[in-house]
């Protein structure tokens, strides 16, 4: 018999008429010869009404107490939902966290999860019963209860359907499947009918609003198909699988996050050691570093650029402050008013002329760029918040997410996916199952770096650079654009070495036509690249990194980040060290 596990969110079981609803969709299911297994988040807003009780309380709760006041809100939901679909004719059981058995970590109210027990789950499947489980929450070694952060319920969805071997996973919600961007924010987003793993785990993290990025890591972990689906209807939805919508189109998504903060370290030592110890001074902090940038040093000094979340600023500030004995920096700006516009599809990896597209959309409608970073499948801007809402609807309408692709699917399809034989070996990666997995660490030693350092900063600068390199058939992979100091703009794009000299010859003419007052070329230059899941909910991936070279003596010339990649740019000559030094540091989570 197959086993589905259904996931309804707290706006699909907001009222007692929702979770009826909810009720019959599980116990159709169960007819159709399903056994189902339910993960219920809080209703409606309960989760924020709690937190908002504990504030006015103390304004500064302990965090066991949190999780133990949250956790609360499944278990009202969980035994109204048993109770409905008692009602209704059909048996059902609910249970807490620490009832199925999850064991986590005692990381309170962001903790993660260490294994799954099935028996009990499986024993209650066997005997007819619908079997309801508490999102969002788990219990540690020590028998406190743990929740698992915002989205945690996508998170014991997906899990709970990895360690039971789930046919499928379906997310009910209050959307009728993925779209091309968040449609709350911009109404000409389109549903598509599938989209891939990698496409996904980006737009989550980017805050896309469907899916919870942890919940993606672990569906391409353990190759389960999610089915995105409406609470509020029949429509079929999307399916997250293995390939995109689409082969032809470059581009599958774009999502804004609105609230970020821009931190700008100005003129930090450019020796061996230093993004170690910034970002380990904010690591130990467990602040989540979004983007990263750092450009070509000149004169001994570099800015290193990055992002956190809004109401992390100053946390994040106090951070740096208190490393500035060792940081040695000359400034430290900051801007808590913008926001990250993205672009994501697979396509980019074999399509060129996608970045200079972008640039060229923001710049005809007059939006400054501030930062950016690359990766194979991901392009990501930093703007003026004031802007986001424009930025955002102008490349959605550039790249055509809003018309569908000619060669894509016309129905969502049954999903097969290769089956565990071996229930204990499942179990045994379960356990595990948060930690960090690294999927390649590669060595690209045939890259060169151009740089245009201080660019007076205004709207269309990026475009016109790469227009101008694109239009003489050059090749970009790294683009990095960090804030320069006053009025100006750094960035740095990495060429083939073969072309290094025209491109050089190009960045000249637009520097110049530009105002810029320095263009460097490093002939020769060596990418490494660290790849993997979880490389964004694991804040010590880049300290890793960072450390690794710094002890090796290797220094980091260019930094650009993604959610799945982090890439840095060494000298050539050293490129063999570093990949050594990298494979040694990651050699206990690097899959074989």
């Amino acid at each position: 018999m197959s086993l589905i596990v259904q996931k309804f969110g707290g706006t699909s079981v907001a009222d007692c008429e929702k979770i009826v609803a909810a009720a019959r969709k599980a116990i159709r299911a169960q007819k159709q010869g399903h056994q189902v297994v339910m993960v219920v988040s809080a209703m409606g807003k309960n989760t924020d009404v709690l937190v908002d009780l504990a504030r006015q309380i103390n304004d500064h709760p302990p965090a066991r107490e949190m999780d133990m006041l949250l956790s609360t809100g499944e278990q009202v939901s969980v035994a109204l939902m048993a109770m409905a679909i008692h009602s209704l004719g059909a048996k059902a059981v609910s249970l807490t966290g620490a009832q199925i058995g999850i064991k986590t970590d005692s990381t309170h109210t962001k903790a993660r999860i260490i294994s799954i027990e099935t028996e009990r789950v499986k024993e209650l499947l066997d005997a007819g019963n619908i079997v309801i489980a508490a999102g969002f929450q788990g219990i540690d070694e020590n028998l406190n209860i743990t929740t698992l952060g915002r989205g945690g319920s996508d998170t014991t969805a997906v899990a709970l359907a990895a360690v039971l071997d789930a046919d499928a996973c379906e997310i009910y919600t209050d959307v009728d499947g993925v779209y091309t961007t968040d449609p709350r924010l911009l109404a000409e987003a389109r549903r598509v009918l599938q989209i891939s793993y990698d496409e996904m785990l980006e737009l989550a993290s980017l805050g896309a609003g469907v899916m919870h990025s942890r919940s993606v890591e672990f569906a391409k972990k353990f190759g389960v198909p999610i089915h995105v689906r409406s609470s509020f209807s029949d429509i079929t939805g999307t399916m997250i699988v293995d390939q995109p919508e689409s082969n032809t189109r470059p581009v599958g998504g774009a999502a804004m996050t609105k609230n970020e903060a821009r931190v700008t370290i100005e003129g930090v030592p450019d020796v061996p050691g230093i993004s170690h110890e910034l970002f380990h001074s904010i690591a130990s902090k467990a602040i989540s570093v979004d983007m990263i940038v750092q450009d070509i040093g000149a004169d001994g000094r570099a800015n290193i650029s990055f992002t956190v979340p809004r109401d992390e600023l100053e946390q994040t500030l106090d951070a740096v402050r208190s490393a500035s004995d060792i940081l040695k920096y000359e400034n430290v700006r900051h801007d808590e008013e913008v926001s990250k516009i993205s672009v994501v599809g697979l396509g980019m990896a074999e399509q060129s002329g996608v970045a200079d597209k972008m640039f060229r959309v923001l710049a005809d409608n007059k939006i400054n760029i501030q930062m950016i970073t690359t990766s194979e499948i991901k392009i990501s801007v930093l703007v003026a918040r004031e802007d986001a809402q424009r930025a955002l609807a102008a490349v959605h309408s550039g790249f055509l997410l809003d018309v569908t692709p000619d060669d894509a699917p016309e129905s969502v399809a049954a999903v097969s996916r290769e089956r565990e034989h071996d229930a204990a070996e499942v179990v045994s990666r379960l356990r595990t199952m948060e930690d960090l997995t690294i999927d390649s660490i590669v060595l690209d030693d045939s890259q060169s770096v151009i740089a245009l350092r201080r660019v007076p900063d205004h709207p269309g600068i990026a475009a016109r650079v790469f227009e101008a390199i694109a239009a003489e058939g050059i090749l970009v992979d790294m683009i990095v654009q960090n804030v320069g100091r006053g009025d100006a703009a750094n960035l740095s794009l990495t060429v083939p070495k073969s072309d290094s000299e025209q491109a050089l010859v190009v960045a000249k003419r637009i520097g110049d036509e530009l105002g810029a007052e320095e263009i460097l070329c490093k002939a020769d230059a060596a990418k490494l690249s660290v790849s993997g899941i979880g490389l964004r909910s694991h804040t010590g991936v880049g300290i890793r990194m960072f450390r690794a070279l710094s002890d090796a003596g290797i220094n980091v010339e260019l930094i650009n980040t993604s959610e799945v990649m982090v890439n840095v740019i060494v000298e050539g000559k050293q490129g063999q060290a570093g990949l050594d030094v990298l494979n040694k540091a990651f050699a206990d989570v690097l899959l074989d």
